[in-house]
């Protein structure tokens, strides 16, 4: 996979491996400041995603907003599945989160693979299909955010996620504000608590 990364080396022993995922328009970098001001000592692994749609970065070619092109996605998904396999590192906890694209790709990450992360946080995403059954979801920690007002990522279809991920048996937190897309405060905070160790 040719994806561009910013990781930063585990240097307190104990501390997780936190993998970011950026929302379209974002890069490897968006998230850099952020890990290590919540979690100190912790590891990053952020891929840049390798589709550009107007010279926007995402991880998934989209035919318009919220219709996506399903044969790219399964592709790019198994894709990533390999590059998160190729960097984890043997032995440490590993938790991720993404925001919007990032979240999305990261939600089909964990339907096809939800052994590869510990704890994962959604951020405002948007899957408009209806997800197959996971059962290795079962016990996982799972924090979804979003915005009442949201009209990219609408609030019905994140609470059908949050109904998805809790019939596969998933411990399930939310954290819904009453705005948009923006990511607000409160949503960082659930994010920092979610991931507490």
């Amino acid at each position: 996979m040719t994806t561009a990364t910013a990781i930063r080396a585990i240097v307190t022993e104990g501390a997780p491996q936190i993998f970011a995922f950026h929302g379209t328009g974002g890069d490897e970098h968006q998230f850099a400041d952020l890990v290590p001001r919540l979690w100190p000592g912790a590891g990053l692994v952020s891929p840049r995603g390798t589709v550009s749609e107007f010279g926007a970065n995402r991880f998934f070619r989209r035919k318009a907003e919220g219709v996506y092109d399903m044969a790219d996605l399964s592709a790019r998904t198994d894709e990533m599945i390999a590059f998160i396999r190729e960097t984890r590192i043997p032995g440490v906890p590993a938790l991720a989160f993404g925001y919007s694209n990032g979240a999305n790709i990261l939600a089909l990450v964990s339907f096809r693979a939800p052994y590869l992360f510990e704890r994962i946080a959604l951020l405002h995403p948007l899957i408009p299909f209806a997800p197959p059954p996971a059962p290795g979801l079962s016990g996982r920690q799972v924090l979804i955010t979003g915005g009442a007002c949201d009209p990219i990522a609408p609030l019905t279809a994140t609470e059908a996620l949050v109904d998805y991920y809790r019939a596969q048996g998933a411990a399930v937190t939310t954290e819904i504000h009453d705005g948009g897309h923006e990511l607000r405060q409160g949503e960082i905070a659930a994010l920092q608590a979610a991931f507490a160790t």
